[in-house]
This record gives C-alpha cells, structure tokens and sequence, in this order.
C-alpha cells in the first residue's frame, strides 16, 4: 500500500474499533486510537506476516504487550483477514467467544496471550534469541504502553536484549503520556526516555509525531538496517487520536461512548478519513 492509502486505512479502522467496542459494551478505546498508526505501519507494511504464512516459522512475530489496545489489534487482524471482521462486533466480550478483552492465542494471527503489563518485551526477547540461535531471517515487534514501563520485568529484558546484541528485535512505545491513573509523570515519571533506553545499550529512535505514517515508515526502515543492538521506536502519540471529544483525555481509557458521543466520533474520524 502507498502512504496516502495507510493513513485512510488508520481512520478507517477506527470506526470498525469504535464499533466493536460498542458492540461489546466495553474497551479501551483511548489507547486503542493511539496505536493505530503502529499497527498499520506493521502489518501492511513492514512486517512478513499474513494468514498465508502465519504457520512458517520464518515469519515476522508481533506481541501487544499493552493487550488491553485489542479491540485495535481485533480491527486490524481482521482487515488483514485472519478473521472476518462482523464475527468480532457480534462476539466481542460475550460468554464463550474467543474475542476476549485481551489478545488470545487461540485465535489466527496472535502469537501470545498478553495483558499482565511487563511480560511482551521479555517474551520477544526470547523470540529474538531462539531466532538468532536457530539462524531464522525474522524479525520480532511489540507495542508496549508508556505506563507500562513501570514495570521492572521491562528493564530486566531490555539489559537481556544487549546483552544478546538483538538486532532482530524492535520495541515500540506508545508514548501517549496517560494511563487509567492519569499523566504518566504523575504516577511513575519516566524522565528522558531516550537517554535510559540509550544507557541500557539500545538504538533509540524518537517519532516527534507516533500518529504520521510516514515518520513510523522511517523509523522502522531505521530500525532494520541497525546492527548488533537491540531498537525502541518512541512514538509520541496522542491518547484518543481521532476525535476532539477523546483526545488527550485520561477519562477515555476504558470508556464506551454513550450514542451522542458515538455519532460525533465516527463523524470525525470520517472526516479525517476522506481528508487525507
């Protein structure tokens, strides 16, 4: 797909994300807007992965670390057709279906159940280190929340992924500055960013902008061609992208638009939409 078809399919998934979470009743809708730019970027761009090859052990590995973004990952997997999108807004968060609130590995594409924040970057770790030691071409990703990196397993993987040169391995932050309790800084300050993941041997890339298609495209192309080193993509991203009424809302990370609310917000990402 060229940029300009990326950046239309974002806000189109929006709207399908948008109705799954009202078709569930519930989701976290504020995180799931910020990522989306990521997901698109990676699989109908960067990542060799698709329903095709999900079963060759050669293909691209991705982890949402921050599992409770899956009502974005859901959309995203089933426009890339692993699963037929109207099965996910009919089943999402109803007894017995496999489209939990968090990513489920029994379902096609999903390589590991997540959503204990801390768990992702070490198990990608071990996905680079079994492909290093196995001589496999592949690649691992993960999206991880910036809220997320309070967690001490993070650190423990990030000293692990030096330590083993993972050149195969890219981290991404969804640095959207809110989580559940409020301003990141507020709650576990993470200071420069950079300048941690930088002492702790990784190659650090800063996207001013973590919603522009063609910054993240760079950033990723960045990210292939470095050896010998572990790289974490910061995307500056905004919380609620899409809509003025979510945007940079700490309120909007778990919240199920009421139909008012509902009817301005696919209004608006619509609108985005045919604006690119």
């Amino acid at each position: 797909m060229k940029n300009k078809e990326l950046k239309k399919l974002a806000y189109e998934l929006r709207q399908d994300t948008v109705d799954i979470i009202m078709a569930g009743g519930g989701g976290h809708i504020g995180g799931d807007m910020s990522i989306m730019e990521i997901l698109v970027e990676l699989y109908f761009d960067q990542m060799n992965i698709s329903p095709e090859n999900q079963n060759d052990s050669d293909r691209d590995l991705f982890v949402l670390s921050k599992g409770h973004s899956v009502e974005a990952y859901y959309s995203v997997l089933a426009k890339k057709g692993f699963f037929p999108l109207q099965e996910v807004k009919d089943q999402f968060s109803k007894f017995g279906s496999p489209y939990i609130g968090h990513p489920n590995n029994k379902l096609p594409g999903i390589e590991m159940n997540s959503g204990s924040l801390g768990h992702g970057l070490p198990v990608c770790v071990g996905m680079a280190m079994a492909g290093k030691r196995d001589g496999r071409d592949y690649r691992v990703y993960t999206v991880m929340g910036d809220g997320e990196l309070a967690e001490g397993s993070i650190w423990e993987a990030a000293m692990a992924a030096h330590q083993y040169h993972l050149d195969n391995l890219c981290a991404v932050i969804d640095r959207n500055h809110l989580q559940i309790s409020g301003n990141t800084e507020d709650v576990m300050g993470h200071e420069n960013l950079h300048d941690r993941f930088a002492s702790f041997g990784w190659h650090v890339i800063d996207v001013s902008d973590g919603n522009d298609i063609d910054a993240l495209q760079k950033a990723f192309i960045e990210a292939k061609n470095t050896k010998n080193q572990p790289t974490v993509i910061i995307a500056n991203t905004i919380k609620g992208k899409g809509s003025p009424v979510m945007e940079n809302k700490a309120s909007w990370h778990h919240h199920v638009p009421s139909q008012e609310e509902y009817a301005t917000i696919m209004a608006d990402l619509k609108k985005r939409e045919e604006a690119v």
